[in-house]
């Protein structure tokens, strides 16, 4: 594998917040050593960053990597292999934007993620979950109201599945394990995009949720869930669940359950923003649009409010379709109501952390994977650095700039 010396840039710790000048030397895919004026092994590649600043491998802890159009109803009907092509370029675009890692909330399977490890195709490594658990009306499930039959074939593209009663959800959770799932999703309440349910109900009993987490539990893995409201929100949570998705009408008394469980918030401000503006444009169904906006003004409140309770928050876009290429701009969007650093953290090392990988990914210290963002600028005092895809230098994914 390439050698690779970066030299003279500012180095970024992002768990103490501390710049400083140096080098870093890459090796093997891992990072072997920084510091001042380190030599250059023969062969290797070195490159000058004078004023630039190298991150860690920005890391998207909520993406739809199949999610080419906003119409989910319509991906089921997809063939297997358009839906791969489309995949593959929506990666290779997360790639340049400097996401060396993600985690897709449905949708993507172990053929993507085999890939993406092989060189097949380019783009972020990939922590996949393959289809969400829903129950039926659930905003997984997403039939019109004029149709019966679900077809939950493994060839179909789709981000849900369809499973009801403790022994039904047992079996899809064992089912997505056995497919080599990072995590389980499952869909505990009512969402923007599916057409039968609305964003205030709440989704599955707790006796189904106890049965998901359990599952997931026993094999290592732990459960996200799809929740907005603060009801929704706290169930899953008194379940055991260990990773909240959106979250944008959680109030104060989450905070303590988000505390107390060690969970996680994955805020995904940006889609809101997207859907509302250009939803419509790349396939969002009318009905689904009106929904944004029970949504769209809470979610910075629900940010302001986690962030000040001390809740762990990692970085999540959730963009459909065309909008996916706004990935970087959630970071302009939470530098209203967070401190640069602390953005950057939850699209480093708190998303490494959710992600069980923390000393892997998301940092710079020696044996981490090296996998790097080089930007023009000063991100702790200016966070567009990271909002504008142009400003980013290189990207340095397994120790080479891809």
């Amino acid at each position: 594998m390439t050698t690779l010396l970066l030299r003279s840039g500012t180095l970024l710790d992002v768990d103490t917040g501390e710049c400083g000048e140096g080098d870093l030397l890459c090796a093997d895919g891992r990072i072997v050593e920084t510091g001042r004026g380190l030599r250059a092994p023969d062969g290797a590649r070195v490159v000058d960053l004078a004023d630039a600043t190298v991150l860690p491998g920005l890391i998207d802890a909520h993406v739809h990597v199949t999610a080419a159009t906003a119409d989910l109803g319509a991906l089921p009907s997809w063939s297997p292999s358009y839906a791969t092509a489309h995949a593959a370029r929506i990666m290779g675009g997360m790639l340049d934007r400097g996401f060396t890692t993600v985690r897709d909330a449905s949708g993507a399977d172990f053929g993507l993620a085999d890939a993406q490890s092989e060189g097949l195709i380019r783009g972020p490594r990939l922590a996949f979950c393959g289809k969400a658990l829903s129950q039926t009306g659930g905003h997984g499930d997403s039939r019109p109201r004029g149709t019966r039959v679900h077809d939950g074939h493994q060839c179909c593209a789709g981000l849900g599945r369809i499973a009801d009663g403790v022994d039904a959800v047992r079996a899809a959770a064992r089912d997505e394990l056995r497919k080599g799932a990072h995590h389980i999703k499952v869909m505990a309440g009512g969402g923007v995009a599916s057409p039968t349910d609305r964003i205030d109900s709440t989704q599955y009993s707790m006796d189904e949720l106890h049965a998901i987490v359990q599952e997931a539990e026993a094999a290592n893995r732990y459960v996200a869930a799809h929740a907005y409201t603060a009801r929704s929100v706290s169930r899953s949570l008194r379940a055991g669940i260990r990773s909240i998705e959106h979250g944008n009408l959680i109030d104060e008394s989450n905070v303590a359950e988000f505390l107390e469980h060690d969970a996680f918030l994955v805020p995904t401000l940006v889609t809101y923003w997207a859907l509302k503006t250009e939803g419509r444009e790349f396939g969002l169904p009318e009905d689904s649009w009106r929904k944004v906006d029970e949504v769209l003004g809470a979610g910075l409140a629900a940010l302001e409010t986690a962030d000040r309770g001390g809740v762990k928050i990692a970085y999540g876009t959730d963009l459909l379709g065309g909008m996916h290429r706004h990935q970087n701009e959630e970071f302009r969007i939470r530098s209203e109501v967070q401190k640069p650093l602390d953005v950057i953290r939850s699209a480093t090392s708190t998303a490494a952390e959710l992600l069980g990988m923390s000393g892997e990914i998301g940092t710079l210290r020696e044996g981490a994977r090296a996998d790097l963002v080089v930007v023009d600028g000063d991100p702790l005092t200016d966070v567009a650095a990271l909002a504008d895809p142009e400003r980013i230098r290189h990207v340095v994914q397994g120790g080479e700039i891809v």
